[in-house]
Formats: structure tokens, C-alpha cells, sequence
């Protein structure tokens, strides 16, 4: 095929700075003097896209955390999350990108984010983050 004839898929890939924070809602922790929970929540149907290539990205992100005096209120995280969609990033950025929106947000007294990605190129991928208080 010569050059002149050769197809080329364009995409509008979208920086990271253009997810906005602001989507997300919290919700006053009630039980914070009695008790510490554990919450997890997991998106199984994450989609970001890759910024060498503009193909898709498909993963689980998982986020687990222990509220300090707020919890997050699902629609809006799920409307946080989509925002992604159209964003190019690294899987490695990606989970540090949502671990720092979301201790910005909710301030928790630990909080995990796990990026469980699918097979490209036969290779799989899982990354995971780490925030503390202490």
C-alpha cells in the first residue's frame, strides 16, 4: 500500500488535566467515632486510552479505602471515572492520578487503588497504589 493511500484512524485523545475533580460528591461519615469499615468499590468496565497509540484500554479499577469523616457518593465517582474514556494515560499514572483526586476528596485514613488491566499484546497488567494518613 503506498503512502498516499494509506488510512490513518485519527482520535481526539484528551489530556489527563481535563478530569475534573469537582464531579465528586461526599457524604458525612456517621459512624466515624464508632468504627473503622473497610469499603471497596470496583468499576469492572474501565476504559482509558493508550497515549502512544489512541487504542482503547480496558481494566477493573478497584478502590479500596478507610473513611476518615467522609465517604463518596457513587453516581458521582461513576461520572468521575467515565471522564476517562477519552483520556491517554499510562496505567502507572492513571492509579496515581485517581488515588490523589480522591485523598484530595475524601480525605481517608487509607486508601488503595488497584488497576487490573486485560491482555494487549498477550501481556497483562495490574497496578496498584498506596495512600496512608499515619
Amino acid at each position: 500500500m503506498s503512502k498516499t493511500s494509506e488510512k490513518r484512524v485519527t482520535c481526539n485523545i484528551k489530556t489527563p488535566d481535563t478530569v475534573k475533580i469537582d464531579l465528586i460528591t461526599t457524604i458525612d461519615y456517621k459512624y466515624k467515632e464508632a468504627r473503622d469499615i473497610d469499603i471497596t468499590i470496583q468499576q469492572p468496565e474501565f476504559t482509558s486510552v493508550c497515549p502512544m497509540t489512541g487504542l482503547p484500554d480496558f481494566g477493573c479499577i478497584t478502590i479500596r479505602y478507610t473513611p476518615n469523616n467522609k465517604i463518596v457518593e457513587l453516581k458521582s465517582l461513576k461520572f468521575y471515572m467515565l471522564q476517562y474514556r477519552n483520556v491517554g494515560i499510562f496505567y502507572e499514572h492513571l492509579v496515581n492520578n485517581i488515588l490523589n483526586d480522591l485523598v484530595e476528596a475524601l480525605d481517608p485514613k487509607w486508601m488503595e487503588i488497584t488497576g487490573n488491566f486485560t491482555a494487549r499484546g498477550g501481556i497483562t497488567t495490574k497496578v496498584a497504589v498506596e495512600y496512608n494518613s499515619a
